[in-house]
């Protein structure tokens, strides 16, 4: 069973404050060109996307620097909509073993908000103490159903700065995550394939064993 992951890019869709939302626009007609094409003009952290380390950080590596193989694996979700935060302890009590596991996604509930200005109420994130332990780990990237992995009030952004140094990157704007709890599954999440991108519109999905 594949399960898709991912919002749909259109006009108006809910973007991060102060950046630029995206715009489809007709570039050519079948009527006038015989044939369709739209002309696309939006962010890099457009939707549901991928951040990689080169948002942050001066000289890190970008996702087109990635193999592909990077964006597949096996992930689990942690439902989180009974916790205002996400703390170490409660990871622990949610995680049993994280051998072989590449991605942990954290369902919050928020996907039901997208689209709607509830989106940016205050959301469950990561306490730094909880951060630190999953960085310790072997992972590939961390996904939430949230605009993102920060609390978006706090401008240091101090999840991402602890997480991409690792390239442990950050998948963010998520949806469709309830139905992969207490599910194994194997998770595709691919960018495009975009030269010195500091991040990439992903279609994320998950195959379900």
């Amino acid at each position: 069973m594949i399960i898709d992951l991912t919002h749909q890019l259109e006009n108006g869709i809910t973007v991060y404050p102060g950046t630029l939302g995206p715009r489809f626009e007709a570039g050519n007609t079948i009527e006038k060109d015989g044939f369709a094409e739209l002309i696309i003009t939006m962010c890099t952290h457009t939707g549901t996307h991928m951040d990689a380390p080169s948002h942050i950080i001066k000289g890190a590596r970008s996702l087109d620097q990635f193999p592909v193989e990077k964006f597949i694996g096996k992930g689990t979700v942690v439902d989180c909509t009974e916790v205002d935060a996400i703390e170490l302890n409660f990871l622990k009590s949610r995680i049993k073993n994280l051998n072989g596991i590449d991605f942990i996604l954290f369902y919050t509930g928020w996907q039901n908000k997208w689209n709607t200005p509830g989106y940016f109420d205050p959301f469950p994130t990561l306490t730094t103490e909880a951060v630190k332990w999953l960085s310790g780990f072997n992972l590939k990237a961390i996904g939430s159903d949230t605009i993102s992995i920060d609390d978006i009030n706090d401008p240091l952004l101090p999840n991402h700065h602890l997480l991409l140094p690792e390239e442990i990157l950050i998948i963010e704007n998520m949806t469709s995550l309830d139905k992969l709890t207490g599910k194994e599954f194997e998770l595709n999440s691919i960018p495009l394939l975009i030269n010195g991108s500091d991040g990439s519109p992903v279609r994320a999905f998950a195959r379900i064993s």
